[in-house]
Formats: structure tokens, sequence, C-alpha cells
């Protein structure tokens, strides 16, 4: 589906929701109000002012959710089981919001009331959500005419091109046939699901006055598309859409789109995540969060400082050199889990090395009897939350390797610097340190390829009894 499409039936959702969750509320309302005659504690009515305001906040939360969690990304497309599930979901969190919401503004609902209020929404969305396709189909009959679209080229790609036009069928997407470049061996048809004539690429201003075509993709090799200016002129010049598929790298997994330096377009591919927007929340929410921490293990801090002090001689604090984001070197902080002297030792422990890059040993003899614990429940990584404050980190990411760690990477594991690192990550509510390097490494790779807000509040939350249990750690 084209992004236009796409950003289309989203906003189809969205705007369900909207409605579909005051529709519940309403509902829920009107009933609990009407069952006054039951011996509930006390009777209950919204004064018109709450009412509209809890109203806003109900439409705007359960959109937010919907949004948060890319449920309007797969609705159309998603198995029932999934819709159900996703659908649940976003209700039980929705109604947690409106109790919070609530406690908030010393609000007396009723809880009778949430429940249905929640019990409705959840049915009304599912109904909907689950008649998606025909809603679909309904709308684009009465409301949109078909966008009728010609390939150009002949290739594996341009028929790669032709059959996700034909899964778009359900968007109004309509393929028209295929045009053949100058020079190639041109069949007269090409039978994908349908068959689809082929016509030269010279016939092309005769078919744009005969025909209705909507738009043009070229599917052609990359060193061909100088030699089309004079078409895409025509094209330019008749006020017809045309897409250029970029597929010049097929082994390429990078996210490709078009930005622009002053008036320069530039054709971008990124390997990582690159919405701005999106990002300056992460670091917002990555001040807001440490900053809290802070301020709340402050006290603890001190003692484990002092416990620390008391059982071993060396500073608290230990100081280190990590790389950062895109290679940046930042001074690490941690408390000291190991005997003074711990760097020195190493090279004589280096035949304990459990892991094939990264220095890990279980049962490591240089551990203090505080340090043990330290590790054990992660209190030695609280001092990070200054890195966090500083931007040297983040709360979720990548762990900061060592700069000797990095000299000996793979090619494809350098990429996990192009993300901040970060206090826990996938590995770390994975298992731990009994993961061995490689996988670590991958799931690295797993978090920084499928990043979202969602999926970083879903690490920190699972992070907690992870580290409170004592799991994983050596």
């Amino acid at each position: 589906m084209f992004r236009g499409h796409h950003r289309k039936v989203r906003l189809l959702f969205g705007l369900s929701d909207i409605v579909l969750t005051a529709l519940a509320f309403l509902l829920a309302y009107r009933v609990r109000v009407a069952l006054d005659y039951i011996p509930f504690e006390h009777d209950f009515h919204l004064a018109a002012p709450v009412e509209v305001l809890l109203l806003g906040w109900s439409m705007v939360v359960w959109v937010a959710i919907g949004m948060w969690w890319q449920i309007y990304d797969r609705i159309d497309a998603a198995h029932p089981r999934i819709i159900l599930r996703d659908t649940f979901r976003q209700c039980l969190l929705g109604a947690a919001a409106m109790v919070i919401f609530e406690f908030a503004l010393r609000l007396d609902l009723s809880r009778s009331f949430l429940g249905m209020f929640a019990t409705f929404a959840w049915a009304l969305l599912c109904l909907f959500r689950l008649n998606a396709g025909r809603v679909l189909g309904m709308m684009r009959r009465e409301f949109g005419a078909p966008s009728y679209v010609m390939v150009v080229g002949l290739g594996d790609a341009a028929l790669r091109m032709g059959r996700q036009i034909e899964e778009a069928a359900a968007y109004g997407v309509r393929l028209s046939g295929f045009l053949a470049e100058s020079g190639d061996a041109a069949p007269e048809e090409i039978e994908l699901a349908a068959r689809y004539p082929v016509r030269p690429l010279a016939q092309l201003p005769e078919l744009l006055a005969q025909h209705v075509i909507d738009e043009i993709i070229f599917a052609v090799d990359s060193r061909r598309l100088a030699e089309l200016e004079e078409v895409f002129l025509l094209c330019d010049e008749e006020g017809i859409r045309t897409r250029v598929a970029v597929d010049f790298f097929p082994h390429i997994n990078s996210q490709v789109y078009l930005d622009r330096l002053g008036a320069s377009p530039l054709l971008t591919f990124s390997a990582t995540p690159h919405d701005e927007i999106r990002l300056l929340v992460k670091r917002a929410t990555d001040i807001l969060l440490a900053g809290a921490a802070l301020i709340l293990v402050c006290p603890f801090m001190l003692l484990t400082a002092l416990l620390i002090r008391l059982t071993s001689p060396g500073p608290a604090i230990f100081r280190q050199t990590r790389c950062g984001l895109n290679g940046r070197r930042f001074v690490f902080y941690k408390f000291r889990s190991m005997c003074e002297d711990a760097e020195a030792q190493r090279a004589s422990l280096e035949h304990l090395n459990e892991k094939s890059t990264a220095f890990k040993i279980p049962n490591d003899p240089r551990l203090t009897s505080v340090g043990r614990w330290l590790r054990k429940f992660s209190i030695d990584e609280w001092p990070q939350l200054w890195n966090v404050l500083k931007g040297d980190m983040s709360l979720v990411g990548p762990r900061p390797p060592l700069p000797e760690e990095v000299e000996q990477y793979k090619r494809w594991q350098r990429r996990r610097l192009r993300m901040r690192p970060g206090l826990t990550c996938l590995w770390v509510i994975s298992g731990r340190d009994h993961i061995d390097f490689e996988t670590w490494m991958r799931m690295d790779m797993q978090y920084i390829d499928t990043w979202s807000l969602g999926l970083d509040w879903k690490i920190i939350l699972r992070t907690i009894p992870q580290v409170l249990s004592g799991r994983g750690a050596h």
C-alpha cells in the first residue's frame, strides 16, 4: 500500500476510535444513570463540564494508545485474534488512564460506570475492526475512484512491483500494464495474478491521451534513469505522478526517504531510527525519568558509597572510558564492585572469559563481598543515571562497549554504535549474562530495527522485575 493510502486508513481508524469511544462513554453513562434504582453505594451524576472533560480525555487516551502501540497500522490485515487482543489491551490501559485522571482531579467516578465504559468500548471497537475490510470496501466504492498505475520495466524488480500493486487492490490501486524500454525483447502481455498488456515506452504520449493513467512507477536499472529524462519531463508536463523504485542496492535494509539540505533534495538511506520527533520524546523521557530516579535513590546511593569505602580500599565510584553514540568516547560511571587493582588482574583471568569479544566470567574472583550483591541486583549501575542526564546514555539502548571491544567487532556489529547506549535493552530481559555474545549483538540489532517508544517502555517495565529478582547476573 502506498504511504498516502496507508495514512488514509490510519486516519479512518483513528476517527472511528474517537466516535466509538465517545459512543461507549455516553452509552455507559446513560445506562449507569438509568440503573439508579439498583441499590448502588451512591447515586452517580456528572456535571456537564466534568462530563465533557472526561469524554474528551477518554477520546484522546484511546487514540493515543492506538497510535503508541501502532494498532492502526495492522487492523485491516490482522488476524481476528490479534484484533481482539489489541483492542482488549487498549481498553484496559484506557480504563487505567481514566482511573489515574480521576485521582488526579479528585473526582468520584462510579466503578460500575468505568467497567461498563471499558466493556462497551471493547465491544464496539471489535465490532468495527473485525468488519474493517467491508467498511473500507464500501467507502472506496462510495467516495473514492480507483488509481490506475503503469510500471516501466520488465525485469524482476518490475514484476515484483506489479505483484505488490495487485496486493494493494483492496485500497483502490489498479495495475493497468507494463511499459517496455526501447531495445527490450518485450512479450505482448505479462501474467501475474491476472494478464496485463505490455506497451513500448515510446507509445506513452498516446496512452496518456487515450487512457486514464494516474501514476507511473519506474522499476528499471538505476544506470538507465538518466536516459529517461524526456519521459520524466513528459509526465511532469502532463501532471502524471511518477515514482522510482529505489532498489539499486537490494541487500541494504535501510529505510529510504527523501530529505532536503536547503534547496537540494537528498535521497537518504538510514539503518537506524531517524524520526527526530520521536527521538526527542525519547530524550525528554530519559531526562525526566533519570532525574526522578536520581532524586529517589540518592540517599541509598550515599549509603552504598559509604558501604563500599568501609569494606574495601579504593574509591566508591569506578570510572571507565566507553564508546557512545557513533563511537563518541565518554566517561562511564559505576559503583566499584571489584577490588582496586581489578584491571591489572584482567590479563591473568582471560582464560576464564565466556564471551567471544566482551569480557565476562562467572563468579569473578575480583568481586568484593559487597560488589557481588551490587552486581546481582544491578545497584552498581545506578551512577549511570548521571550519564543518562548528561546525554552520554539513554535509559534503553545497547550497552556501551569498551574501545578495545569495538576494535574486535565484526562489521555488522558496529551498527549497534549508531544508537545511544542504554542502561537496559532486550538482552537484559532475556537472560542477561547467560546470553552468548553473538545472540547479544543480534538482539541489539533487533532492538534498533524495531525501535519504538512503546518498545522502550516495555523493556523498562520488564527490566524492573528482572533486576529485583537478580536472575541472570554473574
